[in-house]
């Protein structure tokens, strides 16, 4: 006797299951700035980083130094994309770039009305080859989002969040790396603070370079330094990654590398544009210290000239950058045949964390958590991601999970870049 595939379904156990769902039509693109408020305290937490200008005098900031924190009523404002479709059914993502909004609204928006909002990897193949200039940039910046909020789109219409349509959580929950970009770089600080995150269940920390060539060999020594008060302070079990945002060349980095091997950093993050590729692969072949970048990657064929040239162990490609979940996914593949680690780079969250949450842990341990940048980011969202000593509990809300929190919403404009 042969047996259907709807008479299969009880005996498994599951629940009916819809095997089509009608296209959804794009009917409708908006953008959403919304305003308000948030208390914070200013005059603390604005370390600079190393940077690629600071090798000139004049664009080289002073030694920071935290000063009195005071309380303030701070604004806050945040773009949202919203995509609905002529079947009811609506995707929202955000906070977006500008820049990316601007490009989706003036050179997209006629390539997406009418799409199906469900054939995702179609819209995301005619988008990239619509351009010519579609591999990078703001235009694969415009390409994310809008994947992205498609991604969300799905999960509402088939009530599931996006880690399940990507094949479900291979954990739950997932644990974070806390990035400490602005805390104040003074050693004593350094110190208390690196046990505080310890404390409060961040096992592993990223710290941001504050100085580079052009700062000399004192500037060299305290970045040394830096690694060294930080071992001290949390002890041996703590993971300790690094970042120097593009802002050293190769002798700079092999130099420091060579210095701070004893203490064991997990990796050295972008410690040159992503165009020197080679100085990357140098760097790799020169120190144990692993070597991580991909921030400023956009899309899979630059992260595979980087694995074949043998030049990072991490991926840290953004989704909200390099082409979105779907393209982030396509990532992880390529980079599990290399056996490198892919751990996005954290500009936001949402995305990121279900990615991650979707692949085996071998391939993405770690999510990363900018503590200070989270503070406000998400302050008109409701189910805001937050880890839980060190650990971020999946959403089980259909899609991301956004919903906007009308109570914090002062103002609310829609938005046209046209």
């Amino acid at each position: 006797m042969k047996t259907s595939r709807r008479q299969v379904l009880p005996l498994l156990g599951a629940a009916p299951l819809a095997w089509s769902v009608p296209p959804q039509r794009i009917a409708a693109i908006e953008f959403w700035r919304y305003e308000g408020h948030y208390e914070t305290e200013a005059g603390i937490d604005r370390q600079h980083q190393a940077n690629p200008a600071h090798v000139y005098d004049d664009a080289r900031p002073k030694e920071y130094r935290d000063g009195t924190p005071r309380k303030v009523n701070a604004p806050v404002s945040a773009l949202y994309l919203k995509i609905r479709t002529d079947g009811g059914a609506e995707g929202i993502y955000g906070p977006i770039d500008k820049e990316a909004a601007i490009v989706v609204d003036q050179q997209l928006r006629s390539l997406l009305m009418g799409r199906d909002a469900l054939a995702i990897e179609r819209v995301w193949d005619q988008l990239h080859r619509s351009n010519r200039h579609s591999r990078r940039g703001h235009y694969m910046m415009a390409i994310s989002a809008i994947d992205n909020c498609l991604w969300d789109l799905r999960g509402r219409v088939f009530n599931a969040p996006v880690y399940q349509l990507l094949g479900g959580p291979t954990r739950n929950p997932v644990t974070v790396y806390g990035s400490c970009l602005g805390y104040s770089l003074e050693p004593d600080k350094v110190r208390s603070r690196s046990k505080q995150l310890a404390d409060a269940g961040f096992q592993h920390q990223k710290w941001f370079m504050g100085w580079g060539p052009g700062d000399g060999a004192a500037g060299l020594k305290k970045n040394v330094a830096m690694v060294r008060h930080l071992r001290e302070s949390v002890g041996d079990e703590v993971d300790l990654m690094f970042d120097a945002f593009m802002g050293w060349d190769l002798m700079y980095a092999l130099a420091w590398a060579k210095q701070v091997e004893a203490y064991r950093p997990r990796w050295i993050e972008e410690a040159f544009a992503a165009d020197k590729i080679q100085s990357f692969t140098e760097l790799r072949r020169g120190t144990s210290v692993p070597v991580a970048s991909g921030e400023h990657f956009y899309g899979r064929w630059e992260v595979l000239d980087y694995l074949r040239a043998g030049a990072i162990t991490v991926v840290q490609a953004d989704p909200e950058w390099c082409g979105g979940v779907s393209e982030l996914v396509k990532i992880c593949s390529i980079a599990s045949a290399y056996d490198a680690q892919v751990i996005p780079h954290g500009h936001n969250l949402h995305a990121a964390l279900h990615v991650v949450a979707s692949q085996s842990p071998m391939t993405c341990p770690l999510v990363e958590y900018l503590i200070l940048k989270m503070r406000s980011y998400y302050h008109f969202d409701k189910n805001v991601p937050h880890p839980v000593a060190g650990k971020i509990t999946l959403p089980a809300l259909p899609g991301f999970g956004i919903e906007i929190d009308a109570s914090k919403v002062e103002r609310q404009t829609l938005v046209k870049f046209s």
